[in-house]
C-alpha cells in the first residue's frame, strides 16, 4: 500500500519537525487503535512502533511520549468497555459482531476461563487488543477488575512498542 507508506513518511516527518505534537499525536493513536471498531481501519501499532524510532533516532523526549501512549491506550480501552457495557444484549446485532456470531459465545468462554487476566493477553494479541475490552463491557466484568488490569497493562504495552527505538538512541549515543 504505497499511499499508507507516504503517510506514515509524512507524520513522521511532521512529528519530527514539530516534536511538541509528538505527545498529542501518539496519544490519539493509541486511543483510536484501542477504540473498539475504530481500530480496524487505524494502522496505528506500525505508526507507534515507528515514532518510537523517530524517539530514538531524534531529541524527543521518550517519557511523554510513552505516557502519552499509555494514557491514550488506556482511554480507549475504557471508551470501549463503556461501550460494551452500554450495548450489552444488542451487541450480537451490531457490526463487526452481526457478521461473526460466534464471536460473542468463545469471548464468554474465554472470559469465564482467564477473567481480568483476559484483558492483560488480548492487549497483546492484535486482532485482540480493541474487542477485549468491549467484550469486558458486553460480559459485565466488574468495573474496579477491568480498569485495574487496564491501568497497569496500557503502560508495559506502550513501552513494548516504543522502547526499541527508545534504547536505540541511548545505545548509539
Amino acid at each position: 500500500m504505497p499511499w499508507l507508506h507516504h503517510a506514515l513518511a509524512a507524520l513522521l516527518a511532521f512529528i519530527e519537525a514539530n516534536q511538541h505534537w509528538a505527545a498529542p499525536i501518539v496519544f490519539a493513536l493509541a486511543f483510536f487503535k484501542s477504540l473498539a471498531f475504530v481500530s480496524f481501519v487505524v494502522p496505528a501499532t506500525l505508526i507507534l512502533v515507528a515514532v518510537g524510532g523517530l524517539v530514538g533516532a531524534s531529541h524527543i523526549p521518550f517519557v511523554p511520549v510513552w505516557l502519552a501512549v499509555s494514557l491514550g491506550a488506556a482511554l480507549g480501552d475504557w471508551a470501549s468497555y463503556a461501550i460494551g457495557y452500554r450495548i450489552k444484549d444488542r451487541a450480537r446485532h451490531v457490526w463487526p459482531l452481526s457478521r461473526y456470531p460466534d464471536m460473542l459465545p468463545r469471548g464468554e468462554r474465554f472470559f469465564r476461563r482467564w477473567g481480568a487476566m483476559s484483558v492483560v493477553l488480548g492487549r497483546f494479541v492484535g486482532p485482540l487488543r480493541a474487542t477485549v475490552p468491549l467484550l469486558s463491557g458486553i460480559f459485565e466484568m466488574r468495573w474496579w477488575q477491568f480498569q485495574a488490569a487496564n491501568w497497569l497493562v496500557a503502560p508495559l504495552w506502550a513501552l513494548m512498542l516504543l522502547a526499541p527505538g527508545g534504547l536505540l538512541r541511548e545505545w548509539l549515543w
